[in-house]
């Protein structure tokens, strides 16, 4: 669905065309929502800088989508602000912001051909024919559906009505694109080309602001520039995607975005040199990681991903864990493993094997590099 401005009062067209000729970042000011005595959204403060995409990822119930839905103007917040560029638009009704919006259910009009559909929302502005022409062909192109401009969604699969939602988001020329699980709807295939599609798209519009809600690691690590991961209505953590991925700052991130091994250590020297490495100790091993200001004798996480852990030891794979193999799971590409290493299971990603493996129960080195690894907090709340 768009959010379109729509015509009315001459005061009404004048500020929302003002609003639609504003900046494109979106600002939290400590936004908060509540439904009764059920606090939903904790006081939230964020950005999201002009043409970034920012994926609010978490379980079901953490907030992401009620923050978002305060951005459309869907939900009132119970205090804070909303900015988008430099105009307070809290008050401001959902069709005056310049917003596109998206959901996982199309939401396209089944009595409508797909030109229509996309032409919607600039038909609800009052734009003229020849504008709303232009725009529909041009937002069909974009999203890679020129050919169906005369088809009905009924005739249309999952994943081209979800690039016709798409199209009819773009239509209104948003300052802001909000995408509320977009892709959940969808089998698997069709949501890795979508995700392909949507990273597409925003190459060919990169000062897009994207506001993208899901609950699909997958989807916010290949599209995000930055992920806000949100548990309880709170942002547990938030910045870059790499350095979230690489570098989790606690418990809940590291185990939420992607797979991680976490291996309970103790710190036997703090960081040092260039890289800023400690040292811990687990059981007999010595093993380097990336710190966070960790001290001798602090009990806390070694986090290293299954992708990262290789059979094999050279020059660069220095820290070395052994563990007793448990099970075995070939998945074409890649090969499963799962060990345990002191009371721990760990888990291997393989892309090659040796010609023969330890039987399961026999013990089993793995290797990894220090620059692959970081220390986390214990705290399992993040």
């Amino acid at each position: 669905m768009s959010v379109p401005a729509v015509t009315g009062s001459s005061v009404m067209d004048v500020d929302a065309a003002k609003i639609r000729g504003a900046g494109s970042n979106v600002h939290f000011d400590k936004v908060s929502v509540a439904y009764g005595a059920h606090v939903v959204l904790h006081p939230l403060t964020l950005d999201i800088a002009p043409g970034e995409i920012l994926a609010m990822i978490g379980p079901s119930g953490s907030g992401k989508t009620t923050a978002l839905r305060a951005v459309a103007g869907f939900v009132r917040p119970a205090s804070g602000r909303i900015r988008i560029g430099a105009t307070d638009v809290t008050d401001v009704p959902p069709y005056e912001r310049g917003l596109g919006m998206v959901v996982q259910n199309y939401a396209l009009f089944p009595h409508m051909r797909v030109e229509d559909n996309v032409a919607f929302g600039l038909r609800a502005q009052g734009a003229d024919r020849a504008l709303i022409g232009e725009r529909v062909k041009d937002s069909l192109a974009t999203v890679g559906m020129s050919g169906f401009s005369k088809r009905y969604p009924r005739e249309l699969s999952g994943g081209q009505q979800q690039r016709v939602a798409i199209a009819r988001a773009l239509a209104v020329r948003p300052r802001v694109l909000l995408l509320d699980e977009p892709l959940s709807a969808l089998d698997a295939q069709i949501r890795r080309n979508m995700v392909e599609e949507i990273a597409k798209l925003h190459r060919d519009l990169p000062g897009l602001t994207i506001l993208y809600v899901t609950h699909d690691q997958t989807e916010a690590l290949t599209l995000a520039d930055k992920i806000a991961i949100m548990r309880d209505g709170r942002v547990s953590s938030h910045g870059p995607t790499g350095e979230l991925y690489r570098r989790p700052p606690n418990r809940f991130t590291a185990e939420f975005l992607g797979r991680a091994n976490l291996l309970p250590v103790t710190v036997a020297e703090g960081a040092a040199g260039p890289k800023g490495l400690a040292k811990a100790k687990l059981g007999d091993a010595v093993l380097a990681g990336a710190a966070r200001g960790e001290k001798p004798g602090d009990k806390t996480l070694l986090c290293i991903r299954p992708q990262h852990l290789s059979l094999t030891g050279d020059e660069e794979h220095t820290n070395r864990i052994v563990g007793t193999l448990k099970e075995v799971h070939w998945q074409g590409e890649l090969t499963h493993l799962v060990l345990d290493v002191d009371g721990t299971p760990v888990r291997v990603s393989a892309t090659r094997l040796p010609v023969s493996l330890p039987e399961r129960g026999s013990a089993m080195p793995l290797f990894f590099t220090p620059g692959d690894t970081s220390l986390v907090p214990e705290d399992v709340r993040g």
